[in-house]
């Protein structure tokens, strides 16, 4: 009973993620897996001596991890050097990629895959596992040829041959929806690293929350490697300064301080003391000297990383990019070009390697080979431990499955409040704040926060206290003022375990901090919820700074992403509802700052289909015009359709609440609401009109605002720039 009770959590669902384990894996399933010196030069040596003076004036305060270089066994040697010829092969046969990184980073790659992580190859969303995230994805056939080499059947080598090709296995840079064993999408510098944060929280506020004293059911590192260009994003700042904040004490970097960029030496623009820097951020600092062959002070290092509990630990990890190549080593060409076939043989020779491209030597691969019933075994023991803690503590242990296979509570959307026009006038910000407040209760994994403006944002649990260094069970995070991270960090939350749901909150207009963040979201199918409040220029006087024109426009115009914009109490839980539901896409919701009266008509389930019909006197789907808002003008829409009825006119108003939903519908369906008949159409929305020719047509107006706002009240501002009943009422008239 115990061991099919312990299968729920893991096993159970292996036959469905490998049904389904394609570019479309859902998230909900991600839990269903639930030396001796060199030859010819002396690389080794040739640590650059430009390095004296970075050391000299930087005054590392780390700790120094100096120990006699020990290379170990031929055998790891010869295992590090194939990962670095299945990326020199790899890039060379595409002719295009990175083949510097893996070439340096292969002695830290080969100890955390080989000798530090635990992991199941063949269920790489098994729930304990520990995490690693390429922060320099640019590098990624150092992860490509790991994940080979240790036994993922999502790496063959047949998918190391179509590196960066089409439909491949292997794309250009990491992507956690296409390649099984992949945690999430790195590329973009920086925000690997603050995934990673992301997913560190995420194991430290499970732990909190399910661990008991006599059984530690989570718990897992997360692992990562940076490179100079990731610190020079501003981004990994802000969320390492967080990750210290909170004391993120399973949370390892390795720096790959090899002190090259695209444009050459980091020392054109890069001089700061990433040491320093870190220690000042509230981190445990280590300094490996030799990253290229001195594999026990590797190993001394993430031994000493794991013993400090209350901090995360950066690992200064100097390398050589590109080592092993005599002629291009310790430079910006081996970065992100192919080496060239005379440089590959070249290499060959430098490092004895006589094989052919892709060759794994017989002795690699029996090393290998035990990661796979080691990796069974690893999930084996943890599955009887969780049926155990099931027996003692069976509602944490079901709450935690629904985590871990992102299986939402039967019913949980009732717990969404409803309204009817009799409800006093919002804000839909503070609507918002009501439905939060409503779902913690209904879903255990629902968790976030603001960027230093919860008391505007209207996004404080109240229920919840923080999560902090020493509170780590609660559910409000506080982020500061640090957008970028803030998203980021969500990305990571939402990618541990598909039952968790983080929210993060600011201004719509500072999305612009964080838009590649979002963008990230998008891509990874990673379903945060951003609240996004002080939607328009209703905000009012602080001015056009703060009031967003092109922000709906632009995520309309991004792929797989749901913005929404509700009118009122209905339509806002409508939108929680919807992005609730969607896990694999990200939600926007944008929400007023001033008043909005809840509007008849106005419903849950007409949000869920992106657009519907909030009022309509006309007959045979033929009304004389259509009126379409959005948000805080669905309101100018109604009063101007009933005007127009006063005169006669049959008036259908329609709420646009979301492009993307209403696309998805049926053709006949969208036929019912916006009939291709009917040419007379006015949309009415206080932002750009740009995308707006497409619901209303050649023949049709759109009402909006194709500048800057202004400092105003919001009443003056809206009459200013013509978002009335008034000039809706004008436009239906020139149209029908």
């Amino acid at each position: 009973m115990a061991a099919s009770s312990s299968l729920t959590v893991s096993q159970s669902l292996l036959s469905r993620s490998i049904t389904q384990q394609s570019s479309t894996t859902p998230q909900s399933d991600r839990l269903s897996y639930s030396l001796s010196s060199i030859s010819g030069k002396p690389l080794a040596g040739r640590l650059r001596n430009r390095r004296k003076h970075v050391s000299a004036r930087s005054s590392v305060r780390a700790t120094a991890v100096e120990t006699l270089v020990d290379t170990g066994s031929a055998l790891v040697e010869k295992s590090v050097n194939t990962i670095r010829f299945l990326a020199i092969d790899a890039v060379e046969k595409a002719n295009s990629g990175h083949p510097g990184l893996p070439m340096g980073c292969a002695p830290m790659g080969h100890i955390l895959y080989d000798e530090i992580m635990r992991y199941n190859p063949k269920n790489p969303y098994w729930f304990n596992r520990d995490r690693f995230v390429l922060s320099a994805g640019h590098g990624c056939m150092l992860q490509y040829a790991l994940l080979h080499l240790a036994g993922y059947d999502s790496v063959k080598e047949e998918d190391l041959k179509s590196f960066r090709q089409w439909e491949s296995r292997t794309p250009g840079h990491p992507e956690n929806f296409e390649t099984p064993g992949v945690e999430v999408t790195t590329g973009p510098l920086g925000q690997g690293i603050a995934n990673a944060v992301g997913l560190a929280l995420a194991e430290k506020h499970l732990a909190a929350r399910y661990n008991k004293p006599d059984c530690e059911i989570v718990d897992h590192y997360t692992y990562v490697i940076l490179g100079d260009g990731c610190q020079m994003e501003g981004i990994s700042n802000e969320a390492c300064s967080l990750a210290g904040h909170w004391g993120l004490g399973k949370l390892i970097a390795f720096y790959d301080d090899n002190h090259i960029s695209i444009d050459g030496d980091t020392e054109i623009a890069f001089t700061e003391s990433v040491d320093t820097r870190f220690e000042g951020l509230g981190w445990h600092v280590i300094w490996v000297k030799n990253g290229n062959t001195d594999y026990d002070a590797i190993r001394a290092a993430i031994k000493e990383a794991k013993a400090v509990k209350d901090k995360p630990t950066l690992i200064k990890v100097t390398t050589t990019i590109g080592f092993g190549s005599p002629n291009k080593a310790n430079s910006y060409s081996v970065h992100g070009s192919a080496l060239g076939s005379k440089e590959v043989d070249a290499t060959r020779k430098n490092l004895g390697w006589p094989y052919e491209p892709f060759h794994v030597p017989e002795d690699v691969k029996r090393h290998w080979s035990r990661h796979v019933p080691d990796g069974a075994a690893l999930e084996a023991e943890w599955n009887t431990k969780f049926a155990e803690y099931e027996k003692k503590y069976k509602e944490e242990a079901a709450e935690l499955k629904s985590l871990a296979s992102g299986e939402l509570p039967a019913g949980w959307d009732k717990a969404l409040p409803t309204y009817t026009p009799e409800n006093p006038a919002d804000a839909t910000r503070n609507l918002s704040q009501q439905c939060l407040n409503a779902l913690p209760k209904v879903l255990p994994g629902l968790l976030g926060g603001s960027a230093d403006l919860a008391s505007s944002n209207m996004t404080l649990l109240k229920m919840f206290g923080d999560f902090q260094k020493d509170t780590p069970e609660e559910r409000n995070i506080r982020f500061g003022v640090r957008e970028h991270g803030m998203g980021a960090i969500c990305n990571g939350i939402a990618l541990h375990s598909p039952g968790l749901i983080p929210y993060c909150a600011t201004f719509f207009v500072f999305t612009d901090y964080m838009r590649a963040a979002i963008r990230i979201s998008a891509l990874s199918e990673a379903g945060v919820i951003y609240v996004m409040t002080h939607d328009s220029i209703g905000l009012g006087e602080d001015g056009p700074t703060h009031q967003p024109i092109e922000h709906l426009a632009s995520f309309r115009a991004m792929p797989n992403i749901l913005m929404l914009r509700p009118a009122d109490g209905n339509e806002t839980a409508g939108a929680y509802k919807v992005a609730v539901l969607n896990r694999k896409r990200p939600s926007i919701l944008a929400l007023s700052r001033q008043k909005l009266p809840n509007l008849p008509g106005t419903s849950i389930e007409g949000v869920e289909k992106g657009g519907y019909i909030v009022s309509d006197n006309s007959t045979g789907n033929k009304p004389d015009v259509i009126l379409i808002g959005t948000g805080s003008e669905l309101e100018i829409a109604a009063k101007a359709g009933n005007e127009l009825r006063k005169g006669g006119k049959s008036v259908r108003v329609v709420s646009l609440v979301s492009w993307e939903l209403f696309d998805e519908q049926s053709g006949e369906y969208k036929e019912s609401v916006l009939p291709a008949s009917v040419t007379a159409r006015v949309s009415i929305e206080a932002g750009s009109t740009f995308g707006w020719q497409k619901i209303v047509g050649d023949e049709g107006k759109a009402i909006g605002i194709d500048r800057f706002g202004a400092s105003a009240p919001a009443g003056k501002i809206y009459k200013e720039f013509g978002i009335t009943v008034e000039a809706v009422i004008e436009a239906a008239n020139a149209v029908c």
